[in-house]
């Protein structure tokens, strides 16, 4: 216990304040952008776009973007719903797809296309607990402090789905004009992180696939419960790190403005949102333990559950500004499945067909978030 109870913090040294706009990723700068309702630089959302252009500009079909939540295992309700979506023969080829979380690890089979069903359906119906996390023993978190559970098998799991033939598929569609976007929270700045993951794969630097992997490992790091993820970055000729967590800290949801200035950039007339909500829109009761850990993690899902609301009603705002097509999809409020575990296989099978049949036979998209038709009254 004396051992363990003097254990030394992880030495840090973050960006000073001062300089958090200054921080890049060393060898690779422009990779990434803070979004912040406050404070968005647009330039930099253009200079993110500027080529994709060129392949929209003399096509006459909607633009499109596809949004994906975060949620945890209720990601096989997004998996599903791309499957069936798939199956349905109407699923159109996004020109933007963005991912927090869960939707982050989705993100990559949703890019690359219907090819990457099967392997998207396996690991979304097939994984367990084990997959995902691995328990820390009380002496495991006094001695390290910064989570629950350690993350190392999500790390291994992410190293087999994205390799280097992966990573220059998602490259080759980015030199297209295509766009895949994971957001992170930098908690030290207290701002979403969005990075370019097919500029990151295109970038040709030698550290590109470890760093997309971080992301994708870091966007879906849940505070208190997974360990945060470290990024050193450089400003000011000075190195620093930074402490990224889960990018539903910040946002559930995100991309409609990245639509919106992309039409206004290709001239484009007509625009289509997808947004997928990889959870309930309905208050779930559950019986909270009197323990720091039962009594955290209640707080911290609650909390998530609530910003999405903030996160559907921002987008759908943005949607009727520029007269883009609202379509938001959720898990189905009667959907009741018991589980064991948080990644409990027969769980995530029933959730992903619940999905996948909802879109074989046509989605029934909703056009307005929920609580709206309130607020008309």
């Amino acid at each position: 216990m004396l051992l363990t109870g003097c254990g030394s913090l992880r030495p840090r040294q973050p960006v000073p304040a001062a300089q958090v706009e200054q921080a890049q990723i060393p060898g690779l700068p422009g990779v990434r952008m803070f979004l912040h309702p406050l404070e968005v630089d647009m330039r930099l959302v253009d200079r993110s776009l500027s080529n994709a252009t060129s392949r929209v500009a003399d096509r006459r079909r909607p633009l499109t973007l596809l949004a994906l939540s975060g949620g945890g295992a209720d990601g096989a309700f997004g998996a599903g719903l791309l499957c069936g979506w798939s199956a349905a023969g109407d699923r159109p080829e996004f020109d933007i797809v963005t991912g927090i979380s869960t939707g982050a690890l989705i993100g990559p089979y949703a890019f690359l296309g219907v090819a990457c069903d099967p392997e998207l359906k396996h690991y979304y119906t097939s994984i367990s607990d084990k997959d995902i996390f691995k328990k820390r023993g009380v002496f495991g978190i006094l001695k390290i402090r910064d989570a629950v559970v350690s993350t190392a098998p999500l790390a291994d799991l992410i190293a087999k789905q994205i390799d280097r033939a992966r990573l220059e598929a998602i490259a080759a569609e980015y030199r297209k004009g295509r766009r895949f976007y994971v957001g992170t929270s930098d908690l030290d700045a207290g701002r979403a992180v969005v990075w370019d993951m097919g500029a990151i794969a295109a970038s040709g630097h030698p550290d590109a696939l470890n760093l997309f992997r971080k992301v994708l490992l870091a966007s879906a790091s849940i505070p208190v419960a997974f360990p945060p993820v470290y990024f050193d970055v450089e400003a000011g000729g000075k190195y620093f790190d930074e402490m990224h967590a889960d990018g539903g800290v910040m946002t559930q949801m995100f991309g409609a403005m990245f639509l919106s200035r992309l039409m206004g950039m290709a001239r484009a007339s007509e625009g289509r949102l997808y947004f997928v909500r990889n959870a309930q829109l309905r208050p779930d009761w559950k019986a909270v333990q009197p323990k720091l850990v039962s009594i955290a993690g209640r707080t911290v899902s609650t909390l998530i559950d609530t910003q999405g609301f903030g996160d559907l009603y921002r987008a759908y705002l943005i949607a009727q500004a520029n007269k883009l097509d609202f379509n938001l999809a959720a898990v189905p409020s009667d959907f009741e499945v018991p589980r064991e575990g948080e990644f409990d296989p027969a769980f995530m099978r029933a959730l992903f067909d619940q999905g996948y049949q909802q879109a074989r036979g046509g989605f029934p998209w909703n056009k307005v978030p929920p609580g709206i038709e309130l607020i008309n009254h």
